[in-house]
């Protein structure tokens, strides 16, 4: 699936006119940061913080990704495979000025684990953003009826000719916010942003979806 979701990232709505540009906003100046991109993917949003002078350690689970990563990336920024539900014996203790989540938390069942080990790597002062799926659009992707359940939901996604089982987890509001304490940080800010404008004439229906539907969450945590 990598090389299939790598070339769909780069230019789908939902990735280019709406999650990255959202979370390059909450991200602000990376210049001069030491920044963990934890879920890197194939690197588009790694790509963009090494642009702006940041020095980049990025990490995805799978081998494919971190490969496509490295391809785009070269010297530019310092490329893992790990599990993001696993404890990151790559990172130091207070390592990073920030660390960064693209619509990844989704995946793994134990957000307090990851959270704490954020926590651990996360220099005096800095912040953790991240964006993942909002609890509402997983409600009704679900289908059970049950808000407050946390559940494991299963789709298949069409990218490019192939067809690919993804598994996520879903959870409401008020336990991403009790696993975010749980793990050591408070909400510094919460989003749920429009898309860019220009996806009004590119896709209109999606421009659609995206300004009265919410699709995915952004957050800025800091320490407690």
């Amino acid at each position: 699936m990598a090389a299939d979701y790598a070339a769909s990232n780069a230019e789908h709505a939902y990735n280019a006119y709406y999650e990255r540009p959202a979370m390059i906003a909450m991200l602000g100046d990376v210049a001069g940061k030491h920044v963990l991109d934890a879920g890197c993917g194939s690197g588009v949003l790694t790509a963009w913080l090494a642009a702006r002078g940041a020095t980049v350690t990025a990490f995805d689970g799978s081998g494919e990704m971190a490969a496509l990563a490295r391809q785009r990336l070269g010297e530019d920024a310092d490329i893992h495979v790990a599990d993001l539900a696993c404890p990151l014996t790559f990172a130091p203790d207070q390592a990073f000025d920030l660390v960064v989540a693209s619509l990844v938390l989704h995946y793994v069942r134990d957000w307090v684990a990851v959270f704490r080990e954020f926590r651990r790597v996360l220099a005096p002062g800095g912040a953790v953003v991240f964006s993942t799926h909002h609890p509402f659009m997983d409600w009704q992707l679900d289908g059970v009826g049950d808000y407050f359940g946390t559940r494991q939901i299963t789709e298949t996604w069409r990218k490019g000719t192939g067809d690919y089982e993804v598994t996520f987890w879903r959870r409401p509001l008020s336990v991403m916010f009790a696993e975010i304490r749980a793990g050591g940080f408070t909400v510094d800010a919460l989003d749920e942003p429009a898309p860019l404008r220009e996806l009004e004439s590119i896709s209109p229906s999606d421009y659609r979806t995206l300004t009265t539907r919410p699709r995915f969450l952004f957050f800025r945590l800091r320490p407690r």
